[in-house]
Order: structure tokens, then C-alpha cells, then sequence
């Protein structure tokens, strides 16, 4: 199972490496996690996210988990820069139909797709040696998802999107026989039934043809185990099962989840906002 105790760095040491440690030397409990990152990402604050990554980085640099959580980090960058979640997932959305298109940031694709080039070879040193890794599987199956994300959701090539979303998948499927407790796999197999599910019919019945599952309830079944008992991608299934409860008419489900997202999240607005539309 996928622990948290080595992923630890002291922040004494981050502080130093940021340039700015204060005279006064910080208490010896005083700690920051990849956690931290993540909660930084997930709240907007992606400056924070990638420093917290690369620090880890710098003090893990065999560790391919550190670039493919900064890979993540510029992903939902690009999420929140052109409005994806809400024009994607939230169907009533028509402010950004309206507005002018936002395209893809070149210089943001480039770090992403380095970030996630990194992490690759890092696990792919390590899998050499120990075919049966979890850190290592686990970095794969999610450079693959957001490589998925990244193609479906920013660039809207649904079809090329298929290929590392069922990459991703089968990868999933190995590492949760060797830990069926890595719950944040069963995102990778979820996202794919549930978010290509959303596409309209015939979009559907094309994806269907290159091997795409697109089972809205079958995602949502997955989706459920990361949304529980997940880590990292905890709050990202949560936010697709309350776009699912939403689009099911479960109202009372939806504003259970945004509102408890929006309270654990306060500086991400899109929580609140949809909370606030819910009639």
C-alpha cells in the first residue's frame, strides 16, 4: 500500500532551498508533506503546489512520484486558466460558450509533458529492478490519466485521449492486485466510463469502436472507492460524483459534496459557485 510516512520533508529544509529561512530555527515536529502540494493544487494555489513538488524533487530525485505531481499541478493550471471543469462538466454552464476561446498554453504543455517525461523514466528505472514497485506503478498510472486528461479535457481529442486512458486502466487493474487498497487507482478505471459517458451518443458510439468504455454507473461505482477512501485524487473523484449526482438529479448528494469541498478548498471558487446554483 502507497504510505505516507517516508513522504515527509522537513521544513526547515524547504525554507532553505526557497532562500528565505528565518533566523529563528523552526520546531523539529514542524513538517510539510506531497499532501501539502496537493492540497496547494487543489485550492488554486499552484505557485505554492510547485514548489512543495519540487522541492520534493530535489530531495528525492529518484522519486517518480515528485514530477508526476508537478505534471498534475500544471494540468489543473490549464483546467482553471481556460475554464475546463465548468464547461465540461457542469451542464448548465453557458458563460464560457459565450465568451471567447481560451486556448492551450504552449509553455505550459512543455512543462507538463517534461514533468511527466521525468517521472517515466524514473519508474521505468525502478520497475526494471522491481517489476512489482507500487510508487512506481501508481506514477505510471497516473501520468498516463492526466496525460488522458490533457488531450480529452484541454485539447478535445477524445479519440487520442483513449490510448493512455486504457493504458492507464490496464496499469490500474496490475497494481490493485498487488495492493487492492491503492484506492486512488480506482480513479484511472472510473474517470474513463464516467467522463467519456458524458459525450453525447454518437461521440460515445465512436469512442466505443477504438475501445473506450463509457458506462456512467459503472464509473461511478469506481469513482466511489476514491471518493471514500482515496488520498491524493480524493477531491477530483469527489467533484465528478457531484457533477454525476448533479446531472441525476440527487441535489442533496451534490450539495453534500461541494460543500464539503468548498470548506476544505475556500480559495477555489468553483465549489462554492455550482454549490450556489443548486436550486
Amino acid at each position: 500500500m502507497l504510505g505516507n510516512s517516508r513522504w515527509i520533508v522537513p521544513l526547515a529544509v524547504l525554507l532553505i532551498l526557497w532562500g528565505f529561512a528565518p533566523a529563528i530555527a523552526q520546531p523539529a515536529t514542524a513538517t510539510i508533506t506531497l499532501e501539502d502540494g496537493y492540497r496547494q493544487m487543489y485550492n488554486l494555489q499552484f505557485s505554492g503546489a510547485h514548489l512543495t513538488f519540487k522541492a520534493w524533487e530535489d530531495l528525492h530525485p529518484g522519486d517518480p512520484f515528485g514530477p508526476t505531481s508537478d505534471a498534475a499541478a500544471y494540468l489543473f493550471s490549464e483546467f482553471d486558466r481556460m475554464g475546463v471543469l465548468q464547461s465540461e462538466l457542469f451542464t448548465d454552464d453557458k458563460e464560457f460558450e459565450k465568451g471567447p476561446k481560451v486556448l492551450p498554453d504552449a509553455a505550459s504543455r512543455q512543462s507538463f509533458e517534461f514533468a511527466i517525461a521525468r517521472s517515466e523514466l524514473l519508474a521505468d528505472q525502478i520497475l526494471r529492478n522491481s517489476p512489482q514497485d507500487e510508487n512506481a506503478l501508481f506514477s505510471k498510472v497516473l501520468n498516463r490519466g492526466l496525460r488522458s486528461d490533457y488531450l480529452a479535457l484541454v485539447e478535445k481529442k477524445y479519440l487520442s485521449s483513449v490510448r493512455e486512458m486504457k493504458s492507464a486502466g490496464l496499469l490500474a487493474e496490475q497494481l490493485l492486485k498487488i495492493d487492492p487498497q491503492s484506492y486512488d487507482a480506482y480513479l484511472a478505471i472510473g474517470v474513463e466510463n464516467y467522463v467519456l459517458g458524458l459525450k453525447p451518443t454518437p461521440v460515445r458510439w465512436a469512442l466505443r469502436l477504438y475501445g473506450a468504455e463509457t458506462d456512467k454507473d459503472a464509473g461511478v461505482a469506481r469513482l466511489q472507492f476514491t471518493a471514500e477512501k482515496g488520498h491524493y485524487l480524493r477531491p477530483f473523484a469527489q467533484l465528478l460524483l457531484a457533477v454525476a449526482a448533479l446531472r441525476g438529479k440527487d441535489n442533496l448528494r451534490a450539495r453534500q459534496l461541494l460543500g464539503g469541498l468548498s470548506r476544505e478548498f475556500p480559495n477555489n471558487k468553483l465549489y462554492a459557485r455550482e454549490l450556489s446554483r443548486i436550486p
